[in-house]
C-alpha cells in the first residue's frame, strides 16, 4: 500500500478512498460566485419572456419587404412606435410596420426587423425600406435563450460571473450550493518564523501557510491557519489532532521527509490510516496522504515549489471530490524555447511563462530549485515531463496547464 505511487494511482486513490461530503445550503445570489451548485438548476419560465428585437428598426412581415431595394424601397404605413419596457400584444397587420428600440417587445406577427439605417421616415406616416427582411432577422424569440425545464447549470459547476448573471434572468435569488470544505494548514519546523517577522540565523520566512491559504480560498475552501509548530512531535500531534476535529480536511506542510525530525507519517497513522508515502514526481516524491476517518490529512513537502505543485494536481483534486465539483483544467499547445532533460522515473513539473509571435506560442522555462518560490511568481502555468521520457528537445510542443492569476 505505501510504496511509491505514480500520480495516475494518486489520483485513483483519491477517488476510491474519499466520499463527497454532501452538505448543501442556500445562500443569496449575491454571495454565490466561486461556490459549487449542489443540484441542477433548471428554468421555470422562458428567458425571453416575449419575442424582442436586437436592433433599432421596424418590425415587419418578412414577406411585405421581399424584392425592395435602394431604387424601389417598400413602402409600410407606421402602425404603432413600440417604447422600452411596454408590452406589444397585438397584431402587426399585413403590409404594415412597427417602430422597436433594441431589446424591446415586437408585436404577434413580426418575422423580421429591418435595422433604421436601411429605412427612410417620409414623414407622413409611411416607412421606406431598402433592404429585405428575411425571416427571423434581427429576432429574439420567447424562450431562445432559456425555456421551462431546460437545464442550465449542472450540479458540480463552480459559479462564475456569467452564471451568476444566468441565475440573476431566471430569478434564482436564492441558491443551493455545498457547504464550503473547512481546511487546516499547519506549517512545521524549527526553522520558520512568520512573514512579518525578521527572521534570524538559520531561520526563514514561512511561505506554505500564506500561499496554501490563498490557493485553497480561491478554489472556495474555508482556511483555518493554525501557524507554526515546533519540530516537538508531541506538539505537533496535539495540534494535528485539534484540526482533524475541527476540519473537513488538514495539511501538514513540513516533515514529510525521512529524517529524525519528521514525525508526520506517526502522527498521521496514530490517528487514523496512512494511505501512502510517497509519490513518483518531481518535485514533490515525499507527499505522505492518509486519513482520520473520512477526512484526509496531507502531508506536503515543506519546499513551496514542491507544495505548491503538489496542491495543485492532488490536493485540490482531492477537496474537488469532498465538494463533488467538476475540475476543469485549461490548457494550451506550446512549443518549448529550449531542451530539458528529465530525471528518468518520475513525472518531473516545469514552471513557464508564455509568449507568442506569429499565432504560435512558446514555453520558456522557468528554472529553479524546489525550495525557491520565486520560480512560481510570474508564470503562466506548467507542464510535464512523464515518468518514461529522458527530456525534450528544443521546440517540442508540449500542453501547458494555465496557472495565471490562481
Amino acid at each position: 500500500m505505501l510504496y511509491v505511487k505514480t500520480p495516475e494511482e494518486v489520483l485513483a486513490l483519491i477517488e476510491s478512498e474519499f466520499s463527497p461530503l454532501e452538505q448543501a445550503e442556500f445562500v443569496a445570489l449575491s454571495e454565490a460566485v466561486g461556490r459549487v451548485l449542489a443540484e441542477d438548476i433548471a428554468a421555470r419560465e422562458y428567458v425571453p419572456d416575449f419575442d424582442r428585437s436586437t436592433v433599432d428598426g421596424f418590425a415587419v412581415r418578412a414577406s411585405d419587404t421581399f424584392g425592395c431595394s435602394d431604387a424601389i424601397p417598400a413602402i409600410l404605413p407606421l402602425q404603432a412606435t413600440v417604447l422600452m419596457g411596454e408590452g406589444a400584444d397585438y397584431l402587426l397587420n399585413e403590409g404594415k410596420c412597427v417602430a422597436v428600440p433594441t431589446g424591446g417587445a415586437v408585436p404577434r406577427g413580426t418575422d423580421g426587423v429591418v435595422m433604421v439605417e436601411y429605412t427612410e421616415d417620409y414623414g407622413d406616416g409611411t416607412i421606406g425600406v431598402a433592404k429585405p427582411a428575411a425571416p427571423g432577422m434581427n429576432l429574439i424569440f420567447r424562450g431562445d435563450d432559456v425555456y421551462p425545464g431546460k437545464v442550465i447549470l449542472h450540479k458540480g459547476r463552480s459559479l462564475s460571473s456569467a452564471d451568476i448573471g444566468a441565475l440573476a434572468a431566471i430569478g434564482r435569488v436564492q441558491v443551493p450550493v455545498v457547504k464550503k470544505v473547512t481546511v487546516g494548514v499547519i506549517s512545521t519546523g524549527d526553522e520558520l518564523v512568520p512573514p512579518e517577522a525578521q527572521p534570524g540565523p538559520g531561520q526563514v520566512r514561512d511561505v506554505n501557510s500564506p500561499m496554501l491559504e490563498a490557493m485553497l480560498s480561491t478554489f472556495g475552501c474555508h482556511v483555518v491557519n493554525y501557524g507554526i509548530v515546533v519540530d516537538d512531535e508531541a506538539l505537533l500531534s496535539q495540534k494535528v489532532n485539534q484540526a482533524i476535529a475541527e476540519c473537513d480536511a488538514v495539511l501538514l506542510s513540513g516533515g514529510s521527509s525521512v529524517g529524525v525530525k519528521d514525525a508526520a507519517c506517526r502522527i498521521i497513522e496514530s490517528a487514523g490510516q496512512l494511505l501512502l508515502h510517497g509519490i513518483a514526481i518531481k518535485p514533490g516524491k515525499p507527499t505522505i496522504l492518509g486519513k482520520a476517518g473520512k477526512k484526509p490529512i496531507v502531508g506536503l513537502p515543506g519546499h513551496p515549489v514542491a507544495a505548491y505543485f503538489i496542491t495543485k494536481l492532488f490536493v485540490q483534486p482531492l477537496l474537488g471530490r469532498l465538494m463533488d465539483r467538476d475540475m476543469t483544467v485549461y490548457t494550451v499547445t506550446a512549443r518549448v524555447t529550449e531542451s530539458i532533460s528529465a530525471n528518468h522515473g518520475r513525472a518531473q513539473y516545469h514552471c513557464c511563462r508564455l509568449t507568442g509571435t506569429g499565432g504560435e506560442l512558446y514555453a520558456q522555462p522557468i528554472r529553479g530549485k524546489s525550495g525557491l518560490i520565486t520560480t512560481l511568481a510570474g508564470t503562466d502555468g506548467y507542464f510535464c515531463i512523464s515518468r518514461d521520457c529522458e527530456g525534450l528537445p528544443q521546440g517540442a510542443e508540449i500542453q501547458v496547464t494555465i496557472t495565471s492569476g490562481v
